[in-house]
């Protein structure tokens, strides 16, 4: 474990854990057992309207998880279309657990239409959640940030490459990597890092079975990620180790799309 066990925990806010299968919910895990404190956002109104549905008992029931671990566990609502919802929910984690020393941005709002079929609405919607929704909590959480311990200071956002019958989502994601690598830049001063992970195919309930097979014949390694994957990459990117990466985009994928 990277933290000095002697030091209080640091805190990590992890967005996009709504659900026990998602990404952001093994980065909570992962955290909580290397000695952090996890707050955790999610949004039940997006899953609602999502094939897997809304279950709020998921939210409880992952901080107990935490909370076995060890950690102090603090679930958090956050509509993150809503402008004002970032800086109050950085505002409520460091009311609750103390000051924010880590941001994982793992949500993403996806709704599949192309360039012919995406609505104005959509578009606006995918932009609004993915891209100033995560510019709002990077500024919020720069703004409340105390250089501390173990000289953590750390942003991590999940991006894709994904566009073409993915329009919104994969130009909003494209567009939140440039303000992730103008934070590596303009937030360096305080000693934070910035870095973007692109996780490429892992299914947390959204694929069919004849696209994860397909999906996993594209990736050189054969298989499809799993959330552990990425979110153990995620984990090096949080860590004191990990403290001279910074403004990059790294494919943590299995060689997907390389030639196989």
């Amino acid at each position: 474990m990277d933290i000095d066990a002697r030091s209080a925990r640091p805190v990590v806010f992890v967005t996009g854990a709504s659900r026990p299968g998602t990404i952001g919910a093994a980065i909570a895990r992962n955290q909580a057992s290397m000695g952090f404190d996890v707050a955790f956002g999610y949004w039940d109104g997006y899953d609602a309207d999502m094939p897997w549905g809304a279950d709020p008992a998921q939210h409880e029931a992952l901080a107990e998880e935490l909370r076995s671990l060890g950690a102090r566990a603090l679930p958090v609502p956050v509509d993150l279309a809503d402008p004002e919802a970032p800086a109050a929910a950085i505002a409520r984690v460091r009311e609750e657990l103390g000051p924010v020393l880590a941001l994982v941005a793992s949500h993403g709002h996806s709704v599949d239409s192309g360039v012919l079929d995406t609505s104005v609405e959509a578009f606006d919607r995918h932009f609004a959640v993915n891209t100033r929704g995560t510019w709002l909590l990077i500024k919020a959480f720069a703004e409340q940030f105390e250089p501390g311990l173990a000289g953590l200071g750390r942003i991590v956002a999940l991006t894709s490459d994904h566009t073409a019958h993915n329009l919104p989502y994969g130009a909003s994601k494209g567009a939140l990597d440039r303000i992730v690598m103008a934070a590596a830049v303009e937030l360096a001063h305080l000693g934070i890092t910035a870095n973007l992970v692109n996780p490429g195919p892992i299914d947390t309930g959204w694929m069919t079975p004849e696209l994860a097979e397909a999906l996993a014949a594209e990736t050189a390694l054969g298989r499809l990620g799993r959330p552990q994957d990425t979110a153990d990459l995620v984990a090096f990117l949080l860590s004191v180790s990990g403290g001279w990466v910074t403004g990059q985009l790294l494919h943590s994928n299995g060689g997907f799309h390389l030639p196989v």
